[in-house]
This record gives C-alpha cells, sequence and structure tokens, in this order.
C-alpha cells in the first residue's frame, strides 16, 4: 500500500474556484482509507507570479531581453512601480479581504491603465450602475488583465489566466510539437510551476503523482511537471487522467508520451485509480487494471482486464476540499456576460446531481463516452446531505452543479429536499430547455436557491434542432426560459452556429429568433460557438449521414477534434463577430430595432421568422389539469386571521415584500389551515392531488368550483404549488 498519493490540477483552470476533479477523488479515497493529498497547481503559480517580488523579475528580465516593442508594453514598463506597489493590494482585494480597498480603486488614478481600460466610457455602459465593489472587482481585473497581456508579449506567449499553452494540445494529432516544446528550456512561468511542485514533493513525498488534467489549456504543465519528476527522482509513479485524456487519449499509440506519464486512466478516476495503489507494489505487468494505458512489451497497452465493475455514484464519497488553499482564490469580473460574471466571480463547491446524460442524444455530443452514456442519479437526501458536509467543511454556501444536463425530477426532489432542511444556500446547474419546467417547478427550485440555468438553445430553427435531436422546439424552449426568468432565476442560452447543412438563411432566422427571445426578456445571457466535429459524437462516427467530410490525418497522440468540410460550402466562420457582437447588445437591452443586415459587412438575407413569433409562442399558453398524483407543495407562511363576519373569514398572507389577502367561507377555514400544514415540504408525507380532493370531498361538495375559485387562485401567488 503506499503511503501518499498527490493529486494536482496543473495550470491553469479557473481563477475563483477549483477545478472539482481532484475533490471528488481524494473525497473517494477516503472511503478507502487511503492517504492522499491535493493541490492546485494553477492558483499557487498565479499567486506567485502576482506577487511584488516576481513583478520586478518579470520587468527587469523584458527589459534585459528587449522584448518591450509595442506601445501598450512600453506603458506598462513605464508604470512599473505602479504595477509593483499596487499588485499584492490588488490580489489581496479579490480574494475578499481588504473590501475597504475598494474606494481607492474605483478613484480616478489609482490604478495604472493601459489598453485593457481603453473601452472604461464602454464598460461604464455596458455594466450599468454596478455596485462599487463589483465596479472595484472589474476595474481590479483590468488591472491584471493589463499585466497579463505584457507577460504575454514580453516574457511568455503562451500564458492565459485559465490556459497555458493550449495550442499545443488542440487538435493535436501528433506528439511532436508538444514533444519539441518541452525539449526547450522551461520558461519564466514553467520555472514557477516547478519550484512550487518541488515543494510540495518535498513535503508530501509521495509514490504516486495523479494530474488531473481537463482541458487542452492543462495538458503542456502536465508534461512539464511530469518530466521534472521523472528527471528528479524516477522512483516516483506519475498518472494523468480528467477530461482531456477521456476525450482525447483514448487511441493514443506514440510511446514517447509513456517517457512523461507511467500511466494513463480513462473515463471514472476511483476504481482506476484505487486499483493502480493496490497493484504498484506487486509489479504492473501482471496487473489487472481498469480503462488504464501503460507500457508493455514496448508497445502502448489498454489494461482493461479487472472484472471488478465501477462504483456506484453512493459509493464514492462526498468530496473532499482539504488541502486546497480555499481562502486564496481570486473573484474576478471579466466582461459583461450575466453569467460567465457567475462563473468566475465568488467560490463554488462543485457537486455533480447525476453521472451522465439523462437525454443523452444530442449528435454533436460526445454521448458514445463513460460520461455522457453512463446515467446513474444521484438521490435528493445523499446529495443534501454531501450539500451540508460542504458547507461544514468550506464554510461556503454556494453550489455548482456540474451536470451535463440536470434531471428535472431530480432538481425537484433536490430543492423540496434543501426546504426540508431549512437549508440556505444558492445553486445553479446546466439544464434541457424541457416541458418538465413548469412555472410551479421553477418557483419551488428559486425557492430552494436556485438562481441561475444554463442550457442549450443551440441553433434556434426546428429543422435543426430535430436533426440534433435535442428533443425541444424553439416555442417550447421559449416557454420555459419565460418559466425561469418570471421566477428570478437567470437564464444563459448556449448557442451554435455553423452545424451540418445549415444555410444562411437559416443563421439569420436563428439570430432573429434570439433577437426575438432578448427582446421579451425571457432571456438574459447567451454565447455563440462554432460548431465543431468531434470524433465521438454521432455525427463524427457516422459524417456522411450529416453532410460533412472529414479531413482525416494520422493519429498517434490526441484525436477529438476533426476538421472537416460541409456540403453546403458555406464560410460560416464569417458570421463571429455579427453574431457575437449583436447578442453584446441585445444582452444589453438595446439595439432591437436595428436591421439584422447592420451587424453584417456582408450582404445577407431578409429573416424569415414573423416578427411577433416569440410573442405568439408565448401568448399561445394552454391550461394543463393536473394529474392525480401532482404533488401539491405550499411554501408560503401561516396567515393571519383578519376578521370573521357572517359566514366569511379574511387571511392575510405576509410574504417577504408584500401580503396577499383572501376570504374564505368560514366553514372551510380549518381544512384550507390543515391542508396548508400537510403540503409544506416539511410535512411527513408528500400530499397529492388526488389526495387533496379526496380530502375535500370528504367534508365538502364541488372541489372543482372551490379549487379554481378565485381565492385558492391567489394562493399560488402566495406558494402554493402544483408539481
Amino acid at each position: 500500500m503506499l503511503n501518499e498519493l498527490l493529486l494536482i490540477t496543473p495550470p491553469f483552470t479557473q481563477l475563483n474556484t477549483p477545478y472539482p476533479a481532484t475533490a471528488y477523488l481524494k473525497g473517494f479515497l477516503n472511503t478507502k482509507g487511503i492517504s492522499s493529498h491535493q493541490m492546485d497547481l494553477g492558483i499557487e503559480v498565479i499567486l506567485e507570479l502576482f506577487s511584488k517580488r516576481n513583478l520586478i523579475k518579470i520587468f527587469d528580465l523584458a527589459k534585459e531581453n528587449q522584448t518591450i516593442q509595442s506601445e501598450n508594453a512600453k506603458r506598462i514598463y513605464a508604470l512599473k512601480e505602479q504595477y509593483i506597489s499596487k499588485i499584492e493590494a490588488v490580489i489581496t482585494f479579490l480574494q475578499g479581504k481588504n473590501q475597504s480597498l475598494a474606494r481607492s480603486i474605483t478613484a480616478p488614478d489609482f490604478l495604472p491603465q493601459a489598453s485593457r481600460f481603453d473601452q472604461l466610457e464602454d464598460l461604464d455602459w455596458a455594466f450599468g450602475n454596478m455596485g462599487l465593489q463589483d465596479k472595484a472587482k472589474h476595474l481590479a481585473t483590468l488591472f491584471l488583465e493589463d499585466l497579463s497581456d505584457f507577460i504575454i508579449e514580453c516574457i511568455d506567449e503562451n500564458f492565459g489566466f485559465s490556459r497555458y499553452a493550449e495550442r499545443l494540445g488542440m487538435s493535436a494529432n501528433s506528439f511532436d510539437e508538444l514533444h519539441q516544446s518541452l525539449t526547450s528550456q522551461p520558461t519564466f512561468i514553467d520555472e514557477l510551476t516547478l519550484q512550487i511542485l518541488e515543494g510540495k514533493l518535498k513535503s508530501i513525498k509521495p509514490k504516486l503523482v495523479c494530474f488531473s488534467v481537463p482541458f487542452p489549456g492543462n495538458l503542456y504543465s502536465a508534461f512539464r511537471c511530469a518530466q521534472w519528476i521523472k528527471a528528479h527522482d524516477s522512483s516516483i509513479k506519475i498518472a494523468m487522467g480528467g477530461g482531456f485524456p477521456n476525450t482525447e487519449l483514448r487511441s493514443v499509440t506514440d510511446v514517447r508520451v509513456f517517457e512523461y506519464f507511467d500511466f494513463i486512466t480513462l473515463d471514472d478516476g476511483e476504481l482506476p485509480i484505487e486499483l493502480l495503489v493496490q497493484q504498484l507494489g506487486k509489479g504492473i505487468d501482471q496487473a489487472e487494471l481498469k480503462r488504464t494505458l501503460h507500457l508493455k512489451d514496448g508497445e502502448v497497452f489498454y489494461n482493461n482486464l479487472s472484472a471488478k465493475p465501477d462504483y456506484k455514484q453512493t459509493q464514492v464519497g462526498t468530496p473532499d476540499y482539504s488541502d486546497l488553499l480555499l481562502d486564496k482564490y481570486i473573484s474576478v469580473i471579466e466582461i459583461a456576460n450575466p453569467m460567465h460574471s457567475l462563473w468566475s466571480d465568488g467560490r463554488w463547491n462543485k457537486l455533480t446531481m447525476a453521472h451522465g446524460c439523462y437525454w443523452g442524444k444530442c449528435t454533436f455530443c460526445d454521448i458514445s463516452l463513460d460520461y455522457i452514456k453512463l446515467y446513474e442519479p444521484i438521490a435528493a437526501k445523499v446529495l443534501v446531505d454531501r450539500m451540508e458536509a460542504l458547507v461544514e467543511q468550506t464554510g461556503d454556501r454556494g453550489f455548482h452543479f456540474v451536470d451535463e444536463a440536470a434531471p428535472p425530477a431530480l432538481m425537484r426532489e433536490l430543492a423540496l429536499e434543501i426546504l426540508r432542511r431549512d437549508l440556505v444556500v444558492t445553486w445553479w446547474t446546466n439544464i434541457r430547455f424541457e416541458k418538465s419546467f413548469t412555472y410551479d417547478l421553477c418557483q419551488l427550485l428559486k425557492a430552494s436557491g436556485c438562481v441561475a440555468v444554463s442550457g442549450g438553445l443551440e441553433v434556434a430553427s426546428d429543422r435543426l434542432l430535430k436533426l440534433i435531436d435535442k428533443g425541444v422546439t424553439v416555442e417550447q424552449v421559449a416557454k420555459v426560459t419565460r418559466n425561469f426568468t418570471e421566477s428570478g432565476i437567470m437564464v444563459h442560452s448556449y448557442l451554435m452556429y455553423g452545424y451540418p447543412t445549415q444555410t444562411v438563411q437559416e443563421t439569420i432566422d436563428s439570430l432573429e429568433m434570439v433577437r426575438q427571445m432578448f427582446e421579451q426578456g425571457i432571456l438574459q445571457s447567451g454565447f455563440w460557438h462554432q460548431f465543431a466535429l468531434t470524433a465521438h459524437s454521432p455525427v463524427g462516427m457516422a459524417p456522411a449521414e450529416y453532410g460533412v467530410a472529414p479531413i482525416l490525418e494520422p493519429i498517434s497522440f490526441a484525436n477529438n477534434d476533426i476538421q472537416f468540410t460541409d456540403e453546403t460550402g458555406i464560410d460560416h466562420n464569417q458570421f463571429s463577430f455579427g453574431l457575437k457582437k449583436s447578442l453584446f447588445n441585445y444582452m444589453h437591452g438595446i439595439c432591437f430595432d436595428y436591421d439584422l443586415q447592420e451587424w453584417f459587412d456582408f450582404k445577407i438575407p431578409r429573416t424569415t421568422v414573423d416578427p411577433d413569433y416569440i410573442l405568439d409562442c408565448l401568448e399561445n399558453e394552454a391550461y394543463q389539469e393536473p394529474s392525480s398524483t401532482s404533488k401539491v407543495i405550499w411554501l408560503g407562511q401561516d396567515p393571519i386571521i383578519e376578521e370573521s363576519k357572517k359566514n366569511k373569514t379574511k387571511l392575510n398572507f405576509y410574504q417577504n415584500s408584500g401580503s396577499i389577502q383572501i376570504t374564505l367561507e368560514t366553514e372551510k377555514l380549518k381544512w384550507l389551515l390543515e391542508f396548508l400544514q400537510q403540503a409544506k415540504p416539511t410535512s411527513k408525507s408528500v400530499l397529492t392531488f388526488n389526495a387533496v380532493k379526496k380530502s375535500f370531498e370528504e367534508q365538502f361538495e364541488d372541489f372543482e368550483l372551490f379549487w379554481y375559485s378565485k381565492p385558492i387562485n391567489k394562493l399560488s401567488e402566495a406558494g402554493l404549488l402544483i408539481l
């Protein structure tokens, strides 16, 4: 048995919160009594890089190497004393400490300003009357981005806050370029990374180091760190897992990769790592491992010999964030996109409601891979147990559920369980805009602490949504986003252009659909991305069926993103700028009256979408009778009896803001009060619509007349939900 594992997220992912993979794995290892230590090398490097002593080194190195060429770099260098003197105070402020500094940061001339501040007037418009703290965060973020620009120009062209040398990992069918870059001298940032790694190795003394590599932008640093470990202590074994190898390295054949890593594990990491721990002391050639690539007889061998089944999600334990520097993460506000702000501002505990995707059909998605294909939900009680454990451990009450698409039924049960326990949390997740998200369900989610959802509208065209097999229509998406918005939950939509067979007309019509949805106020945030062909998606596995021809290259390293030609011959890249510029304006509630041609510098066709299409969708609302098994939930407060006279009683239901009054026949008062108590989330049994009807009819007549009366309709405004 190994004495210690070291779990590492290499630079760089997020600045505001740790990527959760190592915390998930450490939580599992705890259940097996396997000792481990984790670190987010990215945040540690960022904090070291943006310190006084290293800024001094950066400025000196830039001058020594004569790399200060642009006017922007010259300006930053000329103001170097200002940057050096302010850097540590700014970092501390972004860590949530010394909040009084906001007044200084927002004052004129406190921070040195380079090119990132050039659009400040536009940014004031874009962000509106943001609060003092948020404005200061944004200005501090611009300050760091100016320094980042200087580092990229003068020190290391591959630097980026949330990625490093990303191009070396993207679509790298051959290992040659990455291998070549690793033979060059370590960069300044490499040296900082390796110094921190060396200190951690000396204190932990691990026998196995596991790198979690979620994105292409983490790949180079993972290899550079593995290279250093091999050179300095060959007794340490090194493994790599995570999102990048899971999607890109499934068919790796280049043996040079294993000069750096002893093992590459695929898909869920719990069982593969447990078996590695058990087998390393016994001689790996005879080992029975799970989904693990390693060298055998001089060739890459896929070792999946173990018959042991993977662990169920209830068996993997609660994520463990210990060892991570939770109070050192920095909260930034980069751009005027509400969802991106949510993503990067503040620290979130990460959890998963369900392994895989309950829908699992979208043709652009990697639905053939286990992380999508194997769907396994977690019971709501177990989820809330984990939430309470993480609140206790981290002190943070914010949760980001990182599901591919959270199941509506499980979201409902999660919300009810949160309310039963009177747990105050804030949470958000990714969804599919399906019809299950009624107004009442959205109200329940809001009451439990849900503040935002993100989902894929993709190409806002019913023909293409059907081809994508999204299982939704534009009308359905409009109604669902309206339900969320009216409940006070922010909605972000992922938008796509360039899907196979998409015509220019469909691109313009899709933009018009999006314009109308923002104009109606049912979307608050969005992001356009161009379709990418991946090897493990239905389109990638049967491209001819979708009218695309892949440009295939010999593959010995990464295999996921595939270059292709579309039978339409359309250059979809040309739409990128116009789509994104129009969306930026729509997100700020302006330019809805612009002709769509205004966004493009080339001729486009006029839209064929009716100008009131989305409005008509929203007004076309058919009433749905509750089913007998529908749950009846009361989220409101106990009423105050204002007065009783004749056969009528007046009740006042106080809300956090305002109140609602109803007048009820006095003979029904006792029944109503008992019914509301039974319908509370804290009630021991679930109240169904059929049970409500039966209870009423045991004492009174004409249930339908009572249920659809004005007093009960008003109760729905006070918190009476049908789910």
